[in-house]
């Protein structure tokens, strides 16, 4: 990867994890890891969800976590963070594994 892309990505995950939002940062960050002990509990299984299955979401998903008491906005700032956190950890395995490739 590009050393501006690296740097951009860099941003991009800082200002998700650490940048203002509604919803608290200890909770951004376990939703970026899907650590699902520390993901707010009314959240997990969006939050799950988004990491595993993106594709399956459903409005009845996002009420869930609406009538657990999480508002619109923290749960827009989780979602975001999971997917952030699920496409870096992908990316840095496809990335390991051209590295492995190339040196073998």
């Amino acid at each position: 990867m590009s050393e501006a892309a690296h740097r951009l990505r860099s941003v991009v995950v800082e200002r998700a994890l650490h940048g203002p939002g509604r919803s608290k940062g200890d909770a951004r960050r376990a939703a970026f890891d899907n650590d699902q002990k520390r993901v707010p509990e009314g959240a997990r299984p969006l939050i799950d969800k988004v990491a595993r299955h993106a594709y399956k979401v459903t409005d009845e998903d996002v009420a869930a976590a609406k009538v657990a008491g999480l508002s619109e906005d923290e749960i827009f700032e989780l979602c975001v963070c999971t997917a952030l956190g699920q496409a870096t950890r992908q990316l840095d395995s496809a990335l390991a594994a051209l590295d492995e490739a190339v040196r073998s």
